[in-house]
Order: C-alpha cells, then structure tokens, then sequence
C-alpha cells in the first residue's frame, strides 16, 4: 500500500520536503542559460539542496543492477527520458535542446520528488505540443486521485489525453509510484491501461485518503519504447525521438487530491537566455 500520512505533522512535514523540491526547480529555470553543461547543473542543485537543508534522494541510490547513481539529479536531453546523469552528455546545451529535470529530496525524514521540462530557445510547434501533452495530462489525470477510484483511472485518463488527443505515446514500462520516508514504496503507478491484469496488480485496487503518490507522464513523439544499454541508467525512446517528463507529488484527502508540488507549474521552463 502507499505511504500513509497519520496525522497533520506528517502532512506538514510531507508539504514540506515537498517545496523545497518547488524551490530548486524554481532556482534551477533562473540559473539556466544557454550553453551550460549537466555538470553544472548538478553542482548548482548540490549548492542549492546544501542552502535548502536537504540532500539528494538520488545521489548514490541503488536498484536492480545497476550501479549507484552517481549525480545530484537525474538531467535528461532530447530523447533521454529519464535517469540522465550529469556525465552521460557532454556537449553544452543549446537552443532547441530540451532538458528533464527530476529532483529528490530528504528532509528531515520525508522525500520530495518532482520532475518538469525544460526547453531551451523558441518552442517549435511539435515542442510546444508535446509539452502540452505532459502538462495537461498530469492535471487531468491527479483530478482522478482521489477516494473511491482506481490508479486505472488515472492511467485511462493519462493514457486518452496523450494517446488518443495529441497523438504522442507514454513511455511503457515507466509510472509513477508511492513514496514517503521512502523514495519507493507500493504502488507502482502505469501511465497506460495494461493488456493484462497481471501486468499491473495495484492497477484496479481503490485509492485511500493518506495515500502520497509521485506521479510521472513520460512521453516520446515517435514511440513509447526505450533503449537502454545495461548497467547504465540513462533511458531513451527507442527511435531517439523527443521526450518530455512530468511529475508532481500528490497527497490524496478525503476531499480529494492536494499538489504537494503546487507551484511547479509555475517554474519559467522556456530558457531564453
């Protein structure tokens, strides 16, 4: 089951980390320019989560067999989706380049993570849409968390808005997934309706209030399958296409959904600089 929040001090503490989280996305888009580099990058948000109080979740963090993440942040170009490390590309980035962003924080015993794109220069059309795509399928789909539905609600809501409306393709085998005093934590959350019902148990189980969940659209332009070369963490649409990744934090309320990560939306992600 997701992390269950148990009283208003959980919730706060949960808000909390979360923020800090908001806070360095919001000073990464002012620090972003034309032609810096990942490491950069990275070194900034070290900078940041040090001024901040907090420490990268991801720094070091292990799974399956892959080696210990080796950077602050996962920084992810063009057709990297996600898990991109600060030395996996070389080149400074430029106009045109877009750039995923995931940040991870521990705060005092509590995790934030959310993800946003970044794109450097004037959008193209196909750009724009496809950032489009990940915004309003995020927010279409957190409006289905919340008590009495299914996580396939969300994944039929995803799913239908950038499938069959914009026309791009989520990333299959990638989701979302519960969190807390841990990164990780039950359920795994699909993007896409599985062929099966085995494919995705949790799929059809009824969202609780207490429930913290990251939730994450990732999207390619030409395919929802990826290429990745084993025992290394960056993953790419299978045909290099463009990607685009979002994520907010959610703390689903008997009410309903509330946006830990509210005020991500509001980040300055087109870098003109």
């Amino acid at each position: 089951m997701p992390t269950a929040v148990k009283s208003q001090t959980d919730v706060d503490a949960a808000y909390t980390a979360a923020q800090k989280v908001v806070e360095t996305h919001h000073r990464i888009a002012a620090f972003l320019h034309d032609g810096v580099t990942l490491a950069q990058i990275d070194r900034f948000v070290y900078e940041t989560l040090e001024d901040l109080s907090c420490k990268s979740c991801f720094h070091k963090y292990r799974t399956g067999g892959l080696p210990p993440f080796p950077s602050q942040a996962c920084l992810s170009v063009n057709d990297c989706v996600v898990h991109g490390t600060a030395a996996y590309y070389l080149h400074p980035l430029k106009a045109g380049d877009v750039l995923k962003i995931d940040i991870g924080v521990k705060h005092k015993g509590w995790m934030g993570d959310a993800a946003w794109t970044y794109v450097f220069g004037e959008m193209s059309p196909i750009v724009k849409k496809l950032t489009d795509s990940g915004k309003e399928s995020l927010s279409k789909g957190i409006e289905q968390l919340r008590p009495g539905n299914t996580w396939m609600d969300w994944a039929k809501t995803v799913q239908r808005v950038v499938e069959e409306e914009y026309g791009f393709h989520l990333i299959r085998g990638l989701g979302g997934h519960g969190y807390g005093r841990k990164l990780h934590t039950p359920p795994w959350i699909s993007n896409v309706v599985p062929q099966h019902a085995q494919e995705w148990p949790d799929g059809n189980k009824r969202i609780e209030p207490g429930a913290l969940v990251a939730v994450e659209p990732m999207i390619g332009i030409g395919t929802g399958d990826i290429d990745q070369k084993p025992k290394e963490w960056p993953i790419f649409t299978a045909d290099h296409s463009l990607s685009v990744h979002y994520e907010h934090d959610v703390l689903v309320t008997s009410d309903g959904p509330r946006v830990l990560t509210d005020g991500l939306q509001d980040v300055t992600d087109v870098i003109t600089r």
